[in-house]
């Protein structure tokens, strides 16, 4: 199964857009460092670095619901497709990978957000 990606300007519209009753909340997930995010972050993201897998794999199943919309982000698009595919793999239907992460984000969208 193939990863959707979702542009960074596709990003802020939907973080921009008003959430009505109608419309359920998107779930955000970053899986960059926490010293990456200390550097650069959206708000609403739930941080859940790779390599804090064992910490947070056993109750994520309970947290997120796996058929709502999950958007996730890392700094350059690689990590982030990797946790689509973990996703998906879990029975994640929804799934969309940010193309370019973080990085495009600062470049396409918030030019005044940290760049590293």
């Amino acid at each position: 199964m193939s990863i959707i990606q979702i542009t960074v300007q596709e990003l802020a519209e939907r973080l921009a857009g008003d959430r009505s009753e109608n419309q359920p909340a998107l779930q955000l997930i970053d899986v960059r460092e926490r010293d990456e995010v200390e550097i650069a972050a959206i708000d609403g993201f739930s941080i859940l670095p790779l390599s804090e897998y064992d910490q947070w794999a056993t109750d994520f199943k309970e947290k997120f619901d796996p058929h709502a919309e999950t958007l996730v982000l890392c700094h350059h698009g690689m990590r982030s497709a990797q946790m689509c595919q973990w996703l998906i793999n879990q029975g994640f239907t929804n799934v969309k990978n940010i193309a370019g992460g973080i990085d495009a984000y600062a470049y396409g969208v918030d030019p005044n957000m940290a760049k590293y």
